[in-house]
């Protein structure tokens, strides 16, 4: 297609609604005019909206979810339109998440904080009252964000989850969050989670000092095709990371870390060691 414009879907919200869009209606083999067909919008609107030149409303996103089949889905339109209007996710990891969902494998490093998908509902729920208490997001922000990280939690129930490892960095569990039963109740749920074949949980040790190869958070996914993408955050905003020599520098730096991280057996009886000085 000769004017097809290239979308950014990390150029925003609307921009990644706009590129979930057109990847969904592609997918299918549908043009614009296809969609617009099954809606009571003109294909012309819907290239507005793929494009971020126009925002997307409540009444499309209903109706694209009719024409997808999506409608009352975790995955639905009307959904990322709620998100987006109340501010709920960073800009950039709506799109993140729906790869995230098709992940094959998952690698992670994180600093400070338990990684979302590992967190029980009682961590997760005390850092979301701190950040109404803050007053960076409301209450009802906060319980959607919460509702999210269960949606997304779901994916380590599957027959078969992705693959995924974990590189902590120890302060994520020396940081005490909620208290000791909550911590201690999270540093179980770790152990739990470190016993499962899909699951491999490191623990990158202050004693590394200088031979850290990264002191910002990081995760990886690989997709059934065997592409990769990486998400980031900085300040309050999510990227993901497609190009191809930027992907090759953090995937080199993530093995780095795992290399001089603890090894699982080391790290599960550090975390074991702490779960116990706790109570």
């Amino acid at each position: 297609m000769v004017n097809r414009k290239e979308l950014d879907p990390d150029g925003g919200l609307a921009a990644a609604y706009g590129a979930r869009l057109r990847r969904l209606r592609e997918e299918r083999g549908w043009k614009q005019e296809d969609l617009a067909a099954r809606t009571s919008y003109s294909g012309k609107h819907v290239s507005a909206v793929e494009t971020a030149r126009r925002s997307p409303t409540l009444k499309l996103s209903r109706e694209i979810d009719s024409a997808f089949g999506l409608t009352g889905t975790a995955q639905s339109f009307e959904r990322e339109w709620q998100r987006m209007r109340d501010g709920v996710l960073l800009e950039g990891f709506p799109e993140y998440v729906h790869y995230e969902r098709q992940a094959v494998e998952i690698r992670m490093f994180d600093i400070g904080i338990i990684p979302g998908l590992f967190q029980t509902a009682e961590y997760a729920e005390v850092l979301a009252a701190f950040n109404v208490e803050r007053g960076s997001v409301t209450a009802d922000q906060a319980a959607q964000r919460v509702d999210i990280l269960r949606e997304r939690q779901e994916i380590l129930e599957r027959r078969r989850p992705p693959m995924h490892f974990a590189v902590l960095d120890e302060s994520c569990l020396r940081q005490m969050v909620g208290g000791p039963d909550v911590m201690a109740a999270q540093l179980d749920r770790l152990v739990e989670l470190a016993a499962r074949p899909f699951t491999f949980v490191q623990v990158a040790p202050f004693s590394m000092g200088e031979r850290r190869p990264s002191h910002m958070p990081l995760t990886l996914l690989t997709l059934a095709d065997r592409s990769m993408l990486a998400y980031t955050e900085a300040q309050a905003r999510g990227r993901l990371v497609r190009e191809r020599v930027t992907l090759t520098y953090l995937n080199a730096t993530y093995h780095r870390l795992a290399a001089e991280a603890l090894s699982p057996a080391d790290s599960l009886a550090m975390i074991k060691a702490l779960r116990e000085s706790i109570l």
